[in-house]
């Protein structure tokens, strides 16, 4: 008996398009199902040290959501690299000023942090609103359930 083993020739080229729609789902839980979409865990040829993942457009970031009291008091931290340079913002803000930082930063800290998972990352495209530039590459559309 031998097992499948997927050599890496041909897997830009077998790529597909999916689109999430974030409309009214949770940032975590949806952010979890898009990062096993590019990391490939759904493809049952799946191997820890290829990218074997698809092509996700998330659109309407602007619409997920946060449970509880996350709004108000989770805050996005980051660094100008001068002394005293550390700017936070909250997250109701940043839904207000860039939604799609919102789940790329989500998606980005579920995939691995190495080169992999900068290719990964790669392959994530977000949209605040319903509209994206995808349509030539024929995307899938996918319904991502959050309970």
């Amino acid at each position: 008996m031998s097992t499948y083993f997927p050599s890496g020739k041909g897997l830009a080229e077998n790529r597909k398009w999916f689109v999430v729609d974030a409309k009214g789902k949770t940032v975590g839980r949806l952010a979890t199902e898009v990062a096993r979409m590019l990391s490939g865990k759904n493809n049952p040829a799946w191997t820890p040290f290829m990218d074997m993942g698809d092509h996700v457009v998330v659109i309407n970031a602007r619409h997920a959501l946060f449970t509880g009291s996350k709004n108000d008091q989770k805050m996005y931290r980051r660094h100008t690299h001068y002394p005293g340079g550390l700017r936070e913002v909250t997250a109701k803000d940043m839904f207000i000023k860039n939604p799609e930082k919102i789940i790329e930063s989500a998606v980005k800290g579920m995939l691995p942090k190495t080169k992999l998972g900068k290719a990964m990352a790669k392959k994530l495209k977000v949209y605040a609103d319903g509209e994206h530039r995808h349509a030539a590459q024929n995307p899938e559309t996918i319904e991502i359930e959050t309970k």
